[in-house]
């Protein structure tokens, strides 16, 4: 199949748009579960976001000891471009027993070494710093391959995030740096969280390459990222890419947006929403008809359906199982606190 956007193929750009509908769906349905008291603890939606994540993280190589990339609570999309599966999401936000992490943690706070993904740390910045040694170790074993990690704009303002990028540039390792420029931290503004008007600036003073694009064109995403990625693989080291986008829910599920202009809101939902615009892109330059992107929706909700139905009424995980896998000499089940309760 002959490349016909960007250097991908028809069948490319409509795997994208199944990412980005199954990101979307699957969150929805999350959405729905949480209003029924079945997930535990917050609920954290990349609305307004998705195409930044499924277009940076389509770019890199997929597969067994290929690229790494560390995700944020956002980037369910990218966790998903490298193949995590809709029913290990849904048991992770329900914390059910046979969750990724056996219900010991929540939403996407979970690991797939063997697909290349890198559970998060919650303090946000902290991945930066990681993430570079990771990097490294590719550098110093000659492998050809690539980390990627994403960073808050919020987060730029932690110590850690300057001390990774200055490690990152000073070791040139194969890293790129995706910075989302979301307009908020949890609730903070730009303007309250530093003096630069583009997150590329804090990078490019440290030496790195470092360009802005629009974080809701998933095919602008997708070149800048793979431009990044190659150059990271030929050895020059690293490159940051600043996308512009919006969160247009709140931190979490719970959280109201009081402090978010409602009109802003809805202009990004009705302007410049990046599902819409991918899809205008697809029948708008022939990549794809009506029917193909109806048959996506067709299959990701069933796909969804059926994961929600495997697992929604699974168990939750035995008190007994709490500490295995966290201590090295967990305490006998009759010696643990709780059975004197």
């Amino acid at each position: 199949m002959p490349a016909i956007s960007a250097g991908l193929s028809r069948d490319q750009l409509l795997e994208i748009y199944r990412y980005l509908r199954l990101t979307r769906t699957l969150e929805e349905r999350l959405t729905a579960l949480y209003r029924q008291s079945k997930v535990i603890g917050g609920l954290f939606r990349s609305l307004g976001q998705e195409g930044e994540s499924v277009g940076s993280a389509y770019a890199l190589e997929r597969g067994r000891r290929k690229d790494v990339l560390s995700p944020l609570i956002r980037n369910l999309g990218s966790m998903l471009v490298m193949g995590a599966q809709p029913i290990e999401i849904l048991r992770q936000y329900m914390a059910k027993a046979e969750s990724p992490t056996r219900g010991r943690e929540l939403n996407v706070h979970f690991n797939d070494l063997e697909l290349g993904y890198l559970g998060q740390i919650s303090h946000l910045g902290d991945m930066v710093p990681v993430m570079a040694g990771i990097a490294l170790t590719f550098k110093m074993r000659g492998e050809p391959r690539v980390g990627l990690v994403y960073v808050g704009d919020g987060a730029t303002s932690t110590g850690a995030f300057h001390e990774g990028l200055n490690f990152a540039a000073v070791q040139r390792v194969p890293l790129v740096m995706i910075g989302e420029y979301n307009y908020w931290a949890y609730s903070t503004p730009p303007e309250k969280q530093f003096a630069v008007k583009d997150l590329a600036a804090k990078a490019k003073a440290y030496g790195i390459p470092a360009v802005t694009v629009d974080g809701n064109d998933v095919l602008a995403v997708y070149e800048a990222t793979k431009f990044a990625v190659d150059r990271a693989r030929r050895g020059k080291g690293v490159h940051f890419i600043e996308v512009k986008t919006y969160r247009r829910k709140g931190h979490a599920e719970h959280d109201d947006q009081s402090y978010q202009p409602k009109d802003e809101i809805e202009r990004w939902a009705k302007d410049n929403d990046p599902v819409d615009r991918y899809v205008k892109q697809l029948l708008g330059n022939d990549w794809a008809d009506t029917q193909d992107l109806k048959d996506i929706d067709d299959d990701v909700r069933d796909e969804v359906d059926q994961a929600t139905d495997a697992c929604v009424n699974e168990p939750l995980p035995e008190p007994e199982t709490a500490l295995p896998g966290v201590y090295v000499h967990p305490l006998a089940p009759d010696k643990l606190w709780f059975r004197s309760l």
